[in-house]
C-alpha cells in the first residue's frame, strides 16, 4: 500500500514522524483526508485528535490547533501543541475539561466570577482538552 511521510512538530520538538496510509484532520475548512500523492495545499487546524492510519491500524495524536502543509510526498503538521496518547496525564485533562465546561456554563448563565470569565478561551481549553481525551480513548458526553 502506498505511504507518505507525516512529520508533526511542536514549538519544542518532534511529536511523530512515521511513513502513514492516510492522515485524517480537523481543519479549520472542515474535515479532510490526506492519502499519498494528494494535491498540494495548506490549512489551519483546529484542536482536535488526528487519526493516523497505517497498514490497517488506526492511532490517534492530540493537537491543539496549528497548520498543515502538505505535499504529494510529505504532510507537515506545525501544531501549536501536540501529544501522543502516551504522553497524556488523562486525569489532568479530564480536570482540564470539568473547569472549562463549569466555566463556559457560569458564563453563559451570566454568573459573576472573579476574575471575569473569557469566554473564547475557556472554549479554547475545551476544544483541547476534549482532543487530549479524545485521544487517549475517552468517550466525552
Amino acid at each position: 500500500m502506498a505511504t507518505i511521510k507525516l512529520e508533526i512538530v511542536s514549538p519544542d520538538k518532534v511529536v511523530y514522524t512515521a511513513d502513514i496510509n492516510m492522515l485524517i484532520v480537523r481543519s479549520t475548512a472542515g474535515e479532510l483526508g490526506i492519502l499519498p500523492k494528494h494535491a498540494p495545499m495548506v490549512t489551519g487546524l483546529i484542536p482536535h485528535a488526528m487519526r493516523v492510519k497505517i497498514d490497517g491500524t488506526e492511532s490517534l495524536i492530540a493537537v491543539a490547533g496549528g497548520f498543515m502543509e502538505v505535499q504529494p510526498e510529505k504532510i507537515t503538521v506545525l501544531a501549536s501543541a501536540a501529544e501522543l496518547p502516551v504522553e497524556i496525564d488523562v486525569l489532568r485533562a479530564q480536570k482540564a475539561y470539568d473547569r472549562a465546561r463549569e466555566r463556559l456554563e457560569a458564563f453563559k448563565s451570566g454568573r459573576q466570577t472573579d476574575p471575569p470569565i473569557d469566554n473564547k478561551r475557556a472554549e479554547i481549553a475545551l476544544q483541547r482538552a476534549m482532543a487530549r481525551l479524545r485521544a487517549c480513548g475517552k468517550s466525552i458526553e
